[in-house]
């Protein structure tokens, strides 16, 4: 039996997710997979979620095709993909382009390039924006939360460091010292204990 899986992405936590779920729901999603993170890739926990439970003859419903992927190679990848699978695509503010003919793909790939474009533009413009910040000394960038002389992540990467003869998780380390599990593996990692 076909099933109706929908997925809504936006790209920071301070956006709102309500109104493409309302929408999905509409159109007959039976299970909607939600994300708050960039579409510069698909290295996202929610598209491959969404992606691994689709089998042939399912509908991925989205609201937008950028809430796929913001660039072209990625979102012509994943759509050939989803297609080949025998898996339909139903963009809801441009019907026709998740068919698999030669006008449904050179549509999907304009907007997927002016997807694209668009990103670009933001990021342009942000790092406009940052430079003139600094120039006129008004950037302030967010302080590290954790120094290398914070005893608290000390304590952390030696026991992180120690876990054969400790026998301690992450989660337990995290727990002990308060330490963020994020920071201790980026950290971590930038230290070469992992």
């Amino acid at each position: 039996m076909s099933r109706k899986i929908g997925y809504a992405r936006v790209s920071t936590a301070g956006q709102e997710l309500v109104p493409q779920i309302e929408a999905l729901k509409q159109a007959g999603a039976e299970h909607i997979i939600q994300e708050k993170k960039s579409g510069k890739d698909l290295n996202r926990q929610g598209i491959l979620e969404a992606v691994s439970l689709l089998q042939e003859g399912d509908t991925l419903i989205v609201t937008k095709l950028d809430r796929i992927a913001r660039n072209l190679k990625d979102g012509i990848h994943l759509i050939e993909e989803l297609l080949e699978r025998g898996i339909s695509l139903k963009v809801l503010n441009i019907p026709m382009i998740g068919d698999s003919d030669t006008t449904s793909k050179l549509i999907r790939n304009i907007l997927l390039s002016v997807a694209e474009w668009e990103r670009e533009m933001i990021l342009e413009r942000q790092r406009e924006g940052i430079a003139i910040a600094k120039a006129n000394g008004k950037y302030k960038t967010k302080p590290k939360k954790y120094t290398d002389k914070n005893p608290a992540l000390l304590h952390a990467l030696d026991l992180l460091a120690n876990r054969s003869t400790n026998k301690m998780t992450v989660k337990d380390i995290c727990q002990i010292t308060g330490v963020t599990r994020s920071s201790l593996y980026a950290i971590a990692k930038d230290k070469g204990i992992l």
